[in-house]
């Protein structure tokens, strides 16, 4: 390879400073300059070139808005580092004007690497988010359930493992790290590494089994133990829990192989229980009706299941009440949807009784004689 450019003899091009000479102090500023054209470049085109690749509207929006920070600093720095290692190895030619220190030219390089390093990787771990809107692009719905919710949890932890993992590997590479002999240690201390790190191979394995297993999903209602909750998350390491006082519980996944978990998101039926206090002095022909009125509800109703198993009829009496016990089963999945419903059939049992005259007795009241 000849020399970039060799100043005339006498230049003050040649003149040294700090170890220098200005030849290479204008031909690192070049490199400076270069950095800053080429990162407003990218930013200024990528997002035309991405929208010409991806077709998805969803998908572009997301990549650029949040990647072309990152992915201009990757290729400025990229392009600067190609172009500090021509500049390095002209300095090894006979007669190059470049001249600097030997340290700059071995620490430079590889600080142009690690920024490169660094940005590429912030900006594979913020496209990790597109994996949601890929998901939903296979959806048929536009409704997202617990299993994508899921797919989509563990897709994100495990790509996002790799990216640092990865980024990892070429960092250590950008500090002169000497990757051969890095890895033959690791085999060597390979047991010791694998007994301190146990925990955390345990965690990896639990959450394997998590998701081949499927005890549960992203969105179910979990009892583990004393903890219990809604499950918004499924990591490699842990599963994140947000319980009814709006807490997280962060469990290793560990616990969840070995420990019993009971899931209240795959119940076929939710059963519900309650029992009504009717005034001593009602009508027991009324109150009879009122039990098999109560019962055809129960039929009536399309959110209720397991009809031959429900009942209401009188189970105590006292000296201020009649008291009625009522079981029934909703034909439900969700939370939200079982307390409409469970509404809606108290105000229907409110009218029955009304239509039969009967009272409910409320011992907060003084009764008149």
């Amino acid at each position: 390879m000849s020399n970039l450019w060799t100043p005339e003899e006498g230049s003050t091009l040649l003149n040294t400073v700090a170890g220098f000479n200005l030849y290479t102090l204008l031909a690192l500023l070049g490199l400076g300059v270069v950095i800053v054209v080429v990162r407003a470049l990218t930013m200024r085109f990528s997002p035309a070139l991405l929208r010409r690749l991806i077709r998805v509207e969803s998908i572009t929006n997301k990549t650029v808005r949040d990647s072309d920070k990152s992915l201009g600093v990757a290729a400025g720095a990229g392009v600067a580092w190609w172009l500090l290692t021509l500049l390095i190895d002209d300095r090894a030619l006979e007669g190059t004007p470049v001249m600097m220190p030997d340290l700059v030219a071995t620490v430079l390089p590889g600080a142009l690497q690690f920024v490169v390093a660094i940005a590429v990787v912030m900006w594979a771990i913020r496209l990790v988010d597109i994996v949601q809107d890929i998901v939903m692009l296979f959806d048929d719905d536009d409704k997202m359930d617990g299993t994508e919710k899921t797919l989509i949890s563990a897709l994100q932890s495990t790509l996002r493992f790799i990216i640092v993992f990865i980024g990892a590997v070429f960092v250590a590479d950008s500090m002169g790290l000497d990757l051969t002999s890095l890895i033959a240690g690791l085999g060597i201390s390979g047991f010791a590494l694998a007994l301190a790190a146990k925990d955390s191979i345990s965690n990896f394995f639990g959450a394997i089994t998590v998701l081949l297993d499927r005890p549960f999903k992203v969105g179910d209602w979990i009892v583990v133990g004393g903890s219990e909750g809604e499950v918004i998350e499924i990591n490699l390491r842990t599963t994140l829990i947000r319980t009814s006082a709006d807490t997280i519980i962060t469990m290793p996944n560990a616990n969840l192989v070995n420990t019993p978990v009971e899931n209240w998101g795959k119940r076929r039926w939710r059963r519900w229980q309650t029992q009504m206090h009717l005034d001593i002095n009602s009508d027991s022909d009324a109150v009879d009706a009122f039990c098999q009125r109560v019962l055809a509800a129960i039929e009536a109703n399309s959110k209720t299941l397991k009809e031959d198993a429900s009942y209401c009829q009188v189970s105590m009496i006292s000296a201020t009440s009649l008291d009625v016990d009522l079981n029934l089963y909703w034909d439900l999945t969700s939370g939200v949807e079982e307390r409409i419903a469970r509404a809606e059939f108290i105000l229907e049992l409110k009218n029955i009784a009304e239509d039969l005259g009967l009272q409910f007795y409320d011992g907060r009241v003084r009764q008149q004689r």
